[in-house]
Parts: structure tokens; C-alpha cells; sequence
């Protein structure tokens, strides 16, 4: 696997001592500064000493949980890149990470895969990140492509937002993940096209991946992304997994 193409500072703020350790090993391994602690009060005290891009944090926690860290922070780091990453989801924390513009709000058990990729498009978004991590020139005009829409699917960029229209009502309408959004992009823009596995992986997340590596990272997105906008994720109407190949958007002339 290549090194992190867009580099930062990460903390990881969570009290089990393995699960902060092992996150804060793999950013290490993919090039990136990384730092942990294991409480509220410690992460806070880490922030007012320190300048980080970007800070992993779970929410149940003894003592501060992760929403007043969530909250303090953003008070005093207005910059910090913020990705929630719980084992216990509930509205009032999803509602919570929105408040605190929190870039990616992750369910444990997530692999260190899906923190890693969260992480590597949360900093692509921070101010500076263009620079460290320059568009390629042909690529220019698909990045200023906010809203794209294959048949009723419609995809928002900006607000991270998937609306599916069904008979001239806007009846399914998501919030995505940024690493959703990109990948969802990813097809769409090649809707009728299989995508393979590594190319999504070097579109959305941003480096080089072995096709086992591919797979294991897209699968799980792609579940999340067919609960967001099929009708039944089980047969699905618009994402379709072609064997041993990738995926494919179905375009509407194409589509089950």
C-alpha cells in the first residue's frame, strides 16, 4: 500500500486502550503524525498544546464524553477535522457530530481500513488540502461537478445527500458519508460501466490498493450506500455487483 498522499496530524481519542493503540498504529503506518489519549480531559489538554488536523473520537467514554470533547473542541480548534466513531449510535449523538460539522460519524466494530480511508478524505476537505494533494488537470472539471443525477437518482455533492424521485415525488432522500458520496460518484459518472474495486479505491480514498485490499475496503460502503438508495438492498435496482469484476450504476434504459 502506498503512504497517505494527503499528510496531517491525527489524534485518537477512545479508553480502550487496544482499540486507540491499533488505530493510532495503522495512521502511523500510512504516513500520517499520530498521537492518542485516552480521555476527554487528556484529548482536550493534547489540543491546547499541540496543532492537529484532525481528531477520532469515540463517543462513551467515563468521565467527558465524546459529545463535550466533540463540542469543547470545535470551540477551541474551529479548523480541527472531527470523525465520530462509536459503538453505541444513537440520534442524539448522529445529531450531536452534524452540530459539531463532524466529517464522518463511523459504527463500531469499524476496521481499520474504513478509519483510515474516513481519515484520508476528511483531511482531503480541510482549507490547504488542494495544495498538498493537487487535481490533476483532466480532472479539474469533474471536481466542480457539485450535482449529478442518473435517471430519478440524484446525487448532491455539496450537501453529501443521495434523493431518489419515484413518480414525480422526491420519496428516498439520504445523508451520506464523504467516502460514500465519493465512491457513489465514482459510478454514477460511469453509470452503464463496470468500476472495478481498485479504482474506486483510488478515486474515493486517494491511493493504490492490492484487488483483495479493494474489496474488502468498497464492500462495506457499498452495503451502506445500497440501504441509503434501493427500495430493497437486497435486490437492488441501481448498484449491481458484477462477479469478479467491480460494480456497475445502472443507467435507466439498463436497470432490472
Amino acid at each position: 500500500m502506498k503512504e497517505a498522499t494527503c499528510s496531517g496530524r491525527v489524534l485518537v481519542v477512545d479508553d480502550e486502550i487496544y482499540v486507540r493503540m491499533a488505530l493510532r498504529y495503522s495512521l502511523v503506518m500510512r504516513g500520517y503524525e499520530a498521537d492518542d489519549a485516552a480521555s476527554g480531559p487528556q484529548a482536550l489538554e493534547m489540543l491546547s498544546q499541540r496543532r492537529y488536523d484532525l481528531m477520532v473520537v469515540d463517543i462513551r467514554m467515563p468521565g467527558m464524553d465524546g459529545v463535550e470533547v466533540m463540542r469543547r473542541a470545535r470551540e477551541a480548534c474551529p479548523d480541527l477535522q472531527i470523525i465520530v466513531l462509536t459503538g453505541y449510535a444513537s440520534l442524539d449523538s448522529a445529531i450531536a457530530a452534524v452540530r459539531c460539522h463532524a466529517a464522518d460519524y463511523l459504527i463500531k466494530p469499524a476496521s481499520l481500513h474504513q478509519v483510515a480511508d474516513a481519515v484520508a478524505r476528511a483531511l482531503r476537505q480541510r482549507p490547504g488540502a488542494r495544495a498538498l494533494a493537487p487535481i490533476a488537470p483532466e480532472r479539474e472539471a469533474e471536481e466542480e461537478v457539485t450535482v449529478l443525477q442518473v435517471g430519478p437518482v440524484i446525487l448532491d455533492r455539496s450537501l453529501r445527500t443521495v434523493t431518489v424521485e419515484r413518480e414525480g415525488s422526491r420519496e428516498l432522500r439520504a445523508r451520506l458519508s464523504p467516502t460514500e458520496t465519493a465512491i457513489l460518484f465514482s459510478l454514477m459518472r460511469r453509470a452503464g460501466e463496470v468500476v472495478d474495486c481498485q479504482t474506486l479505491v483510488r478515486e474515493a480514498l486517494g491511493y493504490e490498493a492490492s484487488l483483495a485490499e479493494a474489496r474488502e475496503l468498497i464492500r462495506p460502503h457499498i452495503c451502506r450506500l445500497r440501504r441509503k438508495v434501493e427500495r430493497d438492498s437486497r435486490s437492488p435496482r441501481w448498484i449491481h455487483t458484477m462477479t469478479g469484476q467491480g460494480y456497475l450504476f445502472a443507467t435507466p434504459d439498463t436497470e432490472n
